[in-house]
């Protein structure tokens, strides 16, 4: 006699397996005008993006500790209404690197999404930014461990990659794009940095399938990198098409509100991927998760995997499922 078919996230993966489900938009910004604006804009559409208050780039010239205590007050604040605000904060060596840390974990390390660490040399220094930020949290208190993301924008941090993103307190790589092109000191083109180059130089497209591949293989999330053209909408969802469908990534950061809408729908599966990716696990969970025929087409766990991940997609963007869907596998209405 079976018993009640196990639900699809028990069934498919091992423990460890499966990655941590992010929003697909990584939203960025360090003025604290577009800070209140990003939080009032994710109010309004849901926790369908995360928002990055940026210490490194955002922060004045001998303004840092007030700029790190006015994110402290943002991500605590009640406009923080998913718990889905993390920080960047300056990179490992910088002076306000462990200042930055200690007023971040201190102030607000019960409510941070995630710690951004940018510019690592090499896996030792992504190791030494992550034990700093432990033993922070242990100095304050803070019983929760923070996820910790990474930039790969350095010579060092691609050539260790894998290293990084094998690293157990790691949950998302970043590429970042502009600070990559300038490491090569004019070697590569100013239009490596354009929607169009960064998808044909082949030192660039190296570089993003090298952190897309390491990502999967370590069950992290690889974060695409930006689009400087946003008042391009055409260019910022053709970027964000070929980053999701050719180039692997689950994730693309923002860097202004225009572009958060273009990514998601770039991400988000169609209808009829849906629809059909429903059918299927449908099928495969009435079947006990044994091999099922679909549409002249034969089906194991392999490809329920497969078709399981396109629904918590579809679920991460938003998109409309059937509430009897919503209910019996994601647990809410």
């Amino acid at each position: 006699m079976h018993t009640t078919p196990l639900p699809p996230k028990l069934a498919l993966f091992e423990e460890g397996d499966a990655a941590t489900l992010l929003p697909v938009v990584d939203h960025y910004c360090g003025v604290e005008a577009r800070m209140l604006k990003s939080l009032e804009l994710q109010g309004e559409m849901g926790p369908v993006f995360d928002i990055t208050l940026d210490c490194e780039d955002g922060a004045p010239i001998g303004g840092e500790a007030e700029h790190a205590a006015m994110v402290v007050e943002l991500v605590n604040s009640a406009d923080n209404r998913f718990g889905r605000v993390g920080a960047r904060v300056h990179p490992l060596g910088h002076p306000a690197f462990e200042a930055d840390i200690e007023a971040l974990v201190g102030g607000a390390g019960q409510r941070l999404a995630y710690l951004m660490v940018p510019k690592p040399r090499s896996a030792a220094d992504v190791d030494a930014a992550c034990r700093f930020i432990d033993a922070a949290r242990l100095r304050h208190g803070v019983q929760r461990s923070i996820p910790i993301h990474t930039l790969i924008e350095t010579h060092g941090a691609l050539h260790e990659v894998w290293q990084i993103a094998a690293h157990p307190r790691i949950e998302s790589l970043s590429f970042g794009l502009m600070d990559f092109v300038s490491a090569h000191r004019g070697a590569i083109p100013r239009a490596g940095m354009s929607v169009q180059g960064q998808f044909s130089h082949p030192l660039v497209v190296r570089a993003k399938l090298e952190i897309a591949a390491a990502a999967h293989a370590c069950s992290k999330t690889p974060s695409h990198c930006v689009v400087t053209e946003f008042k391009h909408k055409s260019a910022i969802q053709e970027a964000a098409g070929r980053a999701a469908r050719e180039f692997g990534y689950t994730r693309m950061w923002s860097i202004h509100p225009s572009q958060i809408q273009p990514i998601i729908d770039a991400f988000a599966p169609s209808v009829a991927e849906i629809d059909e990716a429903i059918e299927i696990i449908q099928a495969a969970q009435a079947a006990h998760w044994a091999p099922i025929q679909h549409r002249d087409t034969l089906h194991d766990r392999a490809s329920y995997r497969y078709f399981w991940q396109l629904l918590e997609r579809a679920h991460g963007t938003g998109q409309c499922l059937p509430v009897e869907i919503v209910s019996r596998w994601f647990g809410t209405h």
